[in-house]
């Protein structure tokens, strides 16, 4: 069950990025120090991402490179397939991990049959290793229980200071599943916020600092996404500010349970 700590606890994300701007944005990361890139075939720049990373100069062994499997490719030869597809795309002999990026809408396609399948593609060296994404509790306890599901390593879910996912983070860490947390800046609205704004002052710091160092401060990967160096740097300076206890209470007091990323296929949330 040791499968905690594998991933770096920051990394840049790419959703929303594309052609140009998905190239220069992890270009540059890299060039800063960052050392994890997500992506995922929905994205549409696993080409852009994957020719950044080959350009950079830096050891492919020293970059780890996440992607996702859309929910409409998880029957189990299909995911296989686009996986095969995806690191054709990335221009990658594997990635280092390739998660589900949402549960089987409705359940229509069985739990352990994809899961069988991801852990089959990472059997046959398309992915180190493997993980799921917006899955709830129950569902990463089927996960766990499936056939591979031993294998996963992580739950991505959206964690920011609106919507701190404590059931679901407590459980994935007691479970020795890495939590990675997207949007943690909340797509921008933590700059604006005057709790994150007063604890920025006394830190000599921004509001997205912040946030990203309260997310940090709970075991939790993060992988903002920026396409400005400026702000990929700040990004990474987060990880040298300590919060105090009472620091860290005053935000988790700003939880509403505002979830930003919830489609119509989304799966029914814990509350």
């Amino acid at each position: 069950m040791a499968r905690t700590d594998i991933l770096p606890r920051m990394g840049l994300g790419t959703f929303r990025l594309k052609g140009q701007d998905a190239f220069d944005s992890v270009t540059s990361a890299l060039k800063l120090g960052y050392r994890l890139i997500d992506t995922a075939q929905m994205y549409g720049n696993e080409e852009d991402v994957g020719r950044a990373i080959r350009e950079s100069g830096i050891p492919r062994e020293d970059i780890f490179v996440t992607t996702k499997v859309w929910w409409d490719r998880l029957r189990h030869d299909d995911l296989i397939t686009s996986l095969e597809e995806s690191n054709r795309k990335l221009g990658l002999e594997q990635v280092d991990l390739a998660l589900v990026h949402w549960p089987s809408p409705n359940d229509e396609i069985p739990m352990a049959e994809y899961i069988g399948a991801l852990n089959e593609a990472r059997g046959k060296g398309l992915a180190t290793r493997i993980g799921v994404s917006n899955f709830t509790i129950a569902q990463v306890d089927e996960a766990l229980a499936a056939p591979g599901g031993d294998q996963l390593v992580t739950n991505q879910i959206e964690v920011h200071p609106f919507l701190a996912n404590h059931k679901v983070v407590k459980h994935c860490q007691t479970q020795g599943l890495q939590v990675t947390g997207y949007m943690p800046l909340a797509v921008g609205k933590v700059m604006n916020e005057p709790v994150l704004n007063q604890i920025a002052a006394d830190h000599d710091a921004t509001p997205a600092q912040i946030a990203l160092a309260w997310v940090l401060s709970r075991d939790i990967v993060v992988i903002p996404s920026s396409t400005k160096p400026s702000h990929q740097e700040a990004n990474l300076e987060a990880l040298n500010i300590t919060l105090s206890g009472e620091e860290i209470e005053r935000i988790g007091k700003l939880d509403v349970g505002e979830r930003i990323a919830n489609p119509d296929f989304a799966p029914a949330w814990d509350e």
